[in-house]
């Protein structure tokens, strides 16, 4: 089959590779319909990530049709029409049972690449580095999938692919975001970022009884689509001198009550702290750009919340005494898809969520290195490249 690959940092390549085969039980082959970039992958890509090998598959944001199913899978059937979580989950250890779905404890075959850094493994990651898992990505035009019938989620007659390919990792982990931030009816939520989880976390926002979305870029583009789909209020960080005397000013003085970095580990800014970023991280001395997730935890109201979205490693200057001082609570994850794609797909069902508008540009498989290069420069308004095998 054609899948695209990893070969060194800012080189893919699509490459004829071998097809997937059932090797467990409960997995199922899917038939690849859609994929779609993520700006996590941007992490690896440019190589802050570590743990990449030449030829390694990459994509975990995905859909498709079920070709093959192992003997023990029950609720899913060839042909059926599903779309994947990127975290790969059990169903059955401790932590799936409480819905923590991406910290599974069995579905990272490679633990020891972890627990050096976290203390204890996470789930596995389709495509997303040998340290959460080495699992075969999704831009290609078959996966595999363990555990078929937790992972597997039936779509519904009558909704496209393109509403639907969200709904695998950028609206769960917005909504997650949102839900983190235990909204209370009238609350002010200001999000970092403006690009697919930025948007969908502020939709969700609304969804889950704000009374006012604020969204944070530089790029006109997605401030548009944050006014016009997301029905923000907007603040271009580089027309102003103080994101946070703005924000402060737009709240009367208290700040918002709940603050969603959607940004991470490459986050742009202007200022001298910005520039520090820039020149440790270009030496490896540091893998994070801070400036986001500094700047909402300076702004958030005291008592507020904070929800951390963006992918983060080792950050210089990060303000824990801010955070302890103003009693901030603060919730981060990868996305527990499981738990949120049913809701999801229910509001689509309804019409209260259409994340369709994130697919900005289109391209065959072949064409994915050609549409990962627009994604990360943001050329011509991508918001989302999409693949169609």
């Amino acid at each position: 089959m054609r899948a695209l690959c990893w070969n060194g940092v800012n080189d893919l390549r699509v490459q004829t590779v071998a097809d997937p085969e059932i090797v467990n039980p409960h997995d199922a082959i899917l038939r690849v319909t859609m994929s779609t970039t993520c700006g996590s992958d941007l992490h690896f890509i440019d190589g802050y990530l570590p743990t990449m090998e030449p030829g390694d598959i990459i994509g975990h944001e995905f859909m498709g049709v079920v070709e093959e199913v192992g003997p023990e899978v029950r609720k899913i059937k060839k042909g059926d029409r599903v779309v994947v979580p990127s975290s790969i989950s059990c169903g059955a250890c401790h932590y799936c049972k409480n819905q923590l779905y991406s910290l599974c404890d069995n579905t990272h075959p490679k633990p020891e690449l972890q627990e050096a850094t976290l203390g204890y493994p996470t789930a596995g990651i389709y495509g997303y580095t040998h340290a959460f898992g080495g699992y075969a990505g999704a831009h290609a035009q078959y996966v595999r999938v363990p555990h078929a019938d937790v992972d597997c989620f039936q779509v519904p007659e009558g909704l496209r692919d393109e509403q639907v390919i969200f709904l695998s990792d950028a609206a769960p982990t917005g909504y997650m975001g949102a839900e983190f931030c235990n909204i209370q009816p009238g609350d002010t939520v200001a999000v970092w970022g403006c690009g697919g989880v930025g948007l969908m976390a502020q939709k969700s926002a609304w969804l889950l009884g704000a009374g006012r979305v604020i969204g944070i870029d530089r790029l006109p583009e997605r401030l548009h689509m944050a006014r016009e789909h997301a029905g923000a209020e907007t603040i271009d960080y580089t027309e102003v001198e103080s994101v946070v005397d703005v924000l402060r000013e737009m709240t009367g003085g208290r700040g918002p009550d709940a603050c969603i970095d959607a940004v991470g580990m490459e986050a742009h800014g202007t200022g001298v702290d910005y520039a520090y970023d820039r020149v440790k991280q270009a030496l490896r001395l540091h893998t994070d750009r801070g400036t986001a997730l500094r700047e909402a935890i300076t702004a958030c109201a005291k008592g507020g919340t904070l929800a951390i979205l963006g992918v983060y490693g080792v950050m210089d200057k990060f303000p824990l005494g801010v955070m302890m001082n103003k009693g901030l609570t603060v919730r981060a994850a990868q996305q527990h898809g499981q738990r949120y794609i049913p809701r999801l797909l229910e509001h689509l069902r309804k019409g209260e969520l259409d994340p369709s508008f994130l697919a900005t540009h289109r391209f065959s498989l072949e064409d994915a290195p050609t549409g990962y290069r627009m994604f990360k420069n943001k050329e011509q308004g991508c918001v989302r490249a999409v693949f169609t095998p």
